[in-house]
C-alpha cells in the first residue's frame, strides 16, 4: 500500500478539523511512540530537540520545536513549484521530542546520539527542529556508524572554531569542527553557504579551507547566483549519502528575526527557499532546522518560515529516499 493510500500517515485535512483546532503535531501528522504498532512503517520521522545547552549568546531554541509544531497546522501537502507531495510518496510521523538534560550538555549529547542511533536502527530518516546547532553533531554521531558523510550547511556561521571560555569544547559554534575530527564528515565533501558577519579572527575559516571545506561566502552567492553556486555545491556532495544542516540564521534577520546569533546582508525568505529546492538529486539520508529562537520572534515570522523551510527539506528526503528504493 503507497503512502497515498494509507490514511493513517496523512496529515489531519484542514478541510475536516480547522488548523486552530486539535494538538498540534509537526504537519499534522500522527504521533507516534517506538511501542506503536505501526511505528516499523515509518520511512521519515520528524523530531525535536528542545535543548540549547551549546547556546553562547541570546538562548530560547529549546523553545523552536513546540512554535514550530504549532506554526506546522499551515503546512499543505503538496509543494507548488517542484511538485513533490511528501505525505503521497512516504510514511511520515511525528516521533516526538528528546528528552534533553537542560543542566548537563554531555549527557544530552549522549540522549541525542542514542535517540536518532534507535532510530537510524528501525531505518527511518530523520527530519529535525532544534535547538541551538550543537545538537547536529549528535545526530550526525549516530548517522556516521557506517563512515564519513557529505555534509551541505546554510548558515551565517561556519561553527567551526575549536572552543569558547577557556577550553569549552562543545558550543554551538564548535559542532563541526568536532565533527570533523571525530570522522563524522568527510571535509573534502563539506560545503557551507551564506558566511558572513564581523570575525573575533580569521582561524575558524583557515582551519576550514586547510582540510579542503569549500567555504561559500555571502557575497559569492549573490555575484553568482542560486543555481550555479547550488551546482557546486552538488558536484563536491556527489551521490554519496549527504547530510543537511540549515540554520535559521542563514536568512537575513529582517526575515528571521527570532534567533541567538543574527547576520544582516542574508538571503531573502524566497532564496532561502530556493537553495533547498536546489538540492532535489542530492543523496540526502536527513536534516535539520536549528537555532528558531521563539523568545525573539515576537511576531512568529520566524517560525513560520522555519516550518516551512522543514518542508522544503521534507520534500528533498521524501525524493532522495524514493531514489534509492529504485536503484
Amino acid at each position: 500500500m503507497s503512502a497515498a493510500q494509507d490514511k493513517f500517515f496523512q496529515p489531519i485535512s484542514a478541510m475536516e478539523l480547522a488548523r486552530f483546532a486539535g494538538v498540534p503535531t509537526f504537519m499534522r501528522l500522527p504521533t507516534l511512540t517506538a511501542d506503536h504498532p505501526r511505528f516499523d512503517e515509518v520511512e521519515i520521522g520528524i523530531v525535536g530537540v528542545p535543548w540549547d545547552g551549546g547556546t553562547t549568546n541570546r538562548p530560547g531554541a529549546r523553545h523552536g520545536p513546540r512554535q514550530l509544531r504549532d506554526y506546522s497546522t499551515m503546512i499543505r501537502a503538496m509543494n507548488p513549484v517542484t511538485g513533490v507531495q511528501p505525505f503521497a510518496d512516504v510514511n511520515c510521523a511525528d516521533l516526538g521530542d528528546v528528552p534533553p538534560n537542560p543542566v548537563d550538555i554531555q549527557d544530552s549529547l549522549d540522549r541525542v546520539s542514542v535517540f536518532y542511533g534507535n532510530l537510524i536502527a528501525d531505518g527511518i530518516i530523520p527530519l529535525t527542529a532544534g535547538g541551538d546547532h550543537l545538537v547536529t553533531l549528535p545526530i550526525l554521531r549516530a548517522l556516521a556508524k557506517k563512515g564519513p558523510l557529505g555534509l551541505i550547511q546554510f548558515d551565517s556561521h561556519t561553527d567551526l572554531f575549536d572552543s569558547y571560555f577557556g577550553g569549552h569544547k562543545y558550543t554551538h559554534g564548535t559542532p563541526f569542527r568536532r565533527a570533523v575530527e571525530e570522522g563524522l564528515v568527510d571535509p573534502k565533501r563539506f560545503v557551507q553557504v551564506g558566511i558572513r558577519g564581523t570575525a573575533y579572527n580569521t582561524e575558524d575559516i583557515e582551519w576550514g579551507l586547510e582540510r579542503g571545506i569549500r567555504i561559500i561566502r555571502i557575497e559569492e552567492l549573490f555575484d553568482r547566483g542560486i543555481k550555479d553556486v547550488m551546482a557546486e555545491v552538488r558536484r563536491i556532495v556527489g551521490r554519496g549519502a549527504t547530510y543537511c544542516s540549515y540554520d535559521i540564521d542563514f536568512v537575513d534577520p529582517s526575515y528571521a528575526p527570532g534567533t541567538g546569533t543574527p547576520e544582516i546582508g542574508g538571503p531573502n525568505s524566497f532564496q532561502a527557499q530556493q537553495v533547498i529546492r536546489e538540492l532535489l538529486g542530492v543523496n540526502l539520508i536527513g536534516a535539520d532546522l536549528v537555532e528558531v529562537a521563539p523568545p525573539f520572534d515576537s511576531e512568529g515570522n520566524t517560525a513560520w518560515l522555519g516550518i516551512s523551510l522543514m518542508f522544503e527539506l521534507l520534500c528533498g528526503l521524501s525524493v532522495a529516499l524514493q531514489a534509492r528504493k529504485n536503484q
